[in-house]
C-alpha cells in the first residue's frame, strides 16, 4: 500500500511501481485526489486518514507493507508505524525527519517482537547517505568524527518538503555530539566544499543522517552541511530571531497554507531527468581521514527508484525485523543498482 500516493513524490512512486509491474493499493484522506489516481493507473484505492485507526488496521490487513508517503511524517508516523505492529505488516517511509527516526529506533524491540520491519528514509533522505557514509565508515573503523555534505544541482523543492520543514522549524538545527543529538541554531556551520568544480558555500543542517549515521556505523559526532540558495540562508539565519513568532501552530499552518497556494508541485520532469545531487562523506579518527563521493539522479526521481525496489525486496523476503537503516539491511553496494549512480574514493 502507498499512502498519501497523490502528492508530489507518491505520485512519483506509483508511477515508478507501475512500471516496475507492481499494482499498488492506493490511499489517503482525499476521496477526489486518490480516485483521480487511482482511475489513472487501474488500481485500487482506499479513502481514510491516519488518525481513523479502524480503517487503517483494515487496509494494512490488505497489504505485506506499506510505504508511507503522508508527511509532514511527525504527525503521521507514529499512527502508521503502531499500526504495522498491531498488524504485522512491514513499514517504509521516505521521511527525512530526526524525530521520526529516533522514535521508530525506540520501537524496534516490539517491532522485533512482532516480525516487522521499520525502515524509515527510504528515499534520498537517506539512501544514498546511508549507503556512502556505511562505505566510507567501513575503510576506518576508528572513526570518531562524520561529516556529510550534499549538494543538488538542476532540481527543486516539493510542497510537501516545504511544509515538514515548516513544521519542525521549532526544532532548529540538529548535530550529533558524543551519540547524542543535540540542538543548535540554524545556520550553526558553513564549509566551503569542493565538489569537483569549485567551492560550494554550505550550511549545517538537520538533516536525517544526523539520526541514521549513528546506527549504522557507531560514528558518535555527526554533522550534515547542505548547499542552499543565499536567499533560504539568510530566511533560515532569520529564525534565529523570529522564531518564537514563526513557531506558533497558527503561524506554522498559515505558511503550509502559503506554500500549497503558492509554490510549484515540486520539479518539473525535466528536472526529474537532468537534475542531480552529489554527496561527500568524509570520517576521521583524528590522525586518519577518510573521503568518498556519490553522484546520484535527481533527489525526487531516485527516491521512486529506491523506495520501489526496497519495497520489491520486502515482497521477496528480503528484510530484517525491528528498526533498520538502509546500508543496515542492504548493505553498503545498494545503491549503486541504479542507473547514474556513481561512487569514487578521494
Amino acid at each position: 500500500m502507498v499512502y498519501g500516493s497523490y502528492g508530489y513524490t507518491g505520485n512519483l512512486i506509483v508511477e515508478q511501481a507501475v512500471k516496475a509491474g507492481f499494482k499498488p493499493l492506493l490511499a489517503g484522506r482525499d476521496e477526489s485526489q486518490v480516485r483521480a489516481q487511482a482511475e489513472k493507473f487501474g488500481l485500487e484505492y482506499r479513502v481514510f486518514s491516519v488518525e481513523n485507526t479502524t480503517a487503517l488496521d483494515a487496509a494494512l490487513m490488505e497489504v505485506d507493507a506499506v510505504l508511507h508517503c503522508a508527511g509532514p511524517f511527525v504527525l503521521t508516523f507514529r499512527q502508521m508505524a503502531e499500526a504495522c505492529i498491531r498488524t504485522k505488516r512491514h513499514y517504509v517511509d521516505i521521511s527525512g525527519e530526526i524525530e521520526g527516526f529516533e522514535a521508530l529506533a525506540a520501537m524496534s524491540e516490539e517491532a522485533n517482537h512482532a516480525g516487522v520491519m521499520l525502515l524509515p528514509g527510504g528515499g534520498f533522505d537517506v539512501v544514498p547517505s546511508d549507503c556512502l557514509i556505511a562505505y566510507t565508515a567501513g575503510k576506518l573503523k576508528s572513526a570518531t568524527h562524520l561529516e556529510l555534505y550534499i549538494k543538488s544541482i538542476g532540481s527543486g523543492v516539493s510542497r510537501g518538503t516545504a511544509r515538514s520543514g515548516i513544521e519542525n522549524s521549532h526544532r532548529q538545527g540538529r548535530i550529533r555530539r558524543d551519540g547524542k543529538i543535540v540542538s543548535v541554531p540554524n545556520v550553526w556551520g558553513t564549509k566551503d566544499v569542493d565538489f569537483g568544480r569549485g567551492a560550494s558555500r554550505l550550511i549545517s543542517m538537520g538533516w536525517g543522517d544526523v539520526s541514521t549515521a549513528y546506527h549504522s556505523t557507531g560514528i558518535p559526532n555527526v554533522t550534515v552541511y547542505m548547499n542552499f540558495p543565499k536567499v533560504m540562508v539568510n530566511m533560515m539565519r532569520l529564525t534565529r530571531y523570529a522564531g518564537p513568532i514563526l513557531y506558533t501552530r497558527m503561524a506554522r499552518d498559515f505558511i503550509k497554507w502559503l506554500i500549497g497556494k503558492f509554490l510549484a508541485p515540486g520539479p518539473t520532469r525535466k528536472q526529474n531527468e537532468n537534475g542531480f545531487s552529489l554527496l561527500i562523506a568524509e570520517v576521521t579518527d583524528g590522525k586518519q581521514t577518510v573521503r568518498a563521493k556519490l553522484k546520484t539522479p535527481e533527489a525526487y526521481y531516485l527516491t521512486a527508484l529506491t523506495s520501489v525496489e526496497i519495497m520489491k525486496r520486502i515482497l521477496n523476503n528480503d528484510l530484517k525485523t525491528g528498526f533498520q537503516t538502509p546500508s543496515k539491511v542492504y548493505g553498503a553496494d545498494f545503491i549503486l543498482q541504479f542507473a547514474g549512480v556513481t561512487r569514487e574514493d578521494l
